[in-house]
């Protein structure tokens, strides 16, 4: 009894984890990502008010439906999966009630359009390639840090007495280097108002800016694509793996019927022989 009811399960399960249920998925995940939109459009929900939000929870009951045949297949080990537990969480963000001070939850129903980055391999494989950077990250974050607290005291000695504003304090001046860094504004908002105190001040905001802006962000990027070249080639070796190792039980599996096959020929011709003497 229980085979009766694991199997039409565990072909639910296939079904919907395959290339047509995943292509139906994510289907629905923009067509609820274009809902969730208009609905931000007063003229929208005006017009088609109660269809969009008809549409918006018959997309959410096939998402839960789709977690639940999906835990039904697998059983525990759907939750071992770390993005099986991150389409938990964003479907079940929907589900709990928009009352008594939770209002702001029914603002994160858009999080229900970051489950194409489950369902989407190459979205997948950009964010395993930035999550295997954040080692890497921290020590230029880091860096990055020590480079600004010295450049930040510097600032506040030189030009806090006449730019009180931009950098009166240690946290004004870190906030008006980080904007120098960003290159928002940095010449004729704040550079060129202190040179004309300052003549010299560029011989300060440039060295900066070809240090943090130049090189430490073209290492941030350096970092995060090497980590995603990393990950790409350790999953081409899985899959390379994954492959030979398939390969391998084929190969078993059809000397095994060859061994089988010739016993039972070796069988039949001695059956045959006892019968030709008798």
């Amino acid at each position: 009894m229980t085979i009766a009811v694991e199997r039409p399960i565990g072909r639910l399960c296939a079904w919907v984890e395959g290339p047509r249920g995943q292509r139906i998925i994510t289907a629905l995940i923009i067509v609820n990502a274009i809902i969730l939109g208009l609905e931000t459009w007063p003229a929208a929900m005006a017009a088609a008010g109660p269809v969009l939000r008809a549409l918006d929870a018959l997309i959410l009951a096939i998402f839960v439906a789709e977690i639940a045949v999906r835990i039904a297949g697998h059983g525990a080990r759907f939750f071992r999966d770390p993005w099986s537990v991150f389409d938990v969480l964003v479907v079940a963000v929907a589900l709990v009630p928009a009352q008594a001070g939770l209002g702001v939850l029914r603002a994160l129903r858009v999080l229900r359009v970051l489950r194409l980055i489950t369902v989407v391999p190459r979205m997948r494989m950009v964010v395993h390639g930035l999550l295997a950077s954040l080692p890497g990250l921290g020590s230029i974050v880091a860096l990055l840090g020590l480079l600004f607290y010295v450049f930040a005291v510097i600032a506040t000695n030189l030009f806090g007495p006449s730019f009180d504003e931009w950098f009166g304090t240690l946290g004004r001046s870190v906030y008006t280097l980080f904007q120098v860094m960003t290159l928002e504004s940095w010449s004729m908002g704040i550079v060129r108002p202190v040179m004309e105190q300052y003549p010299w001040a560029w011989a300060f905001f440039v060295p900066f800016i070809l240090v943090a802006t130049f090189t430490m962000l073209n290492l941030f990027i350096a970092v995060i694509v090497n980590a995603m070249q990393s990950t790409q080639m350790q999953e081409i070796q899985e899959a390379e793996a994954a492959i030979q190792q398939a390969g391998h039980a084929d190969a078993e599996a059809l000397m095994a019927e060859l061994r089988q096959l010739r016993s039972e020929v070796a069988e039949l011709r001695s059956l045959l022989t006892e019968g030709a003497e008798r």
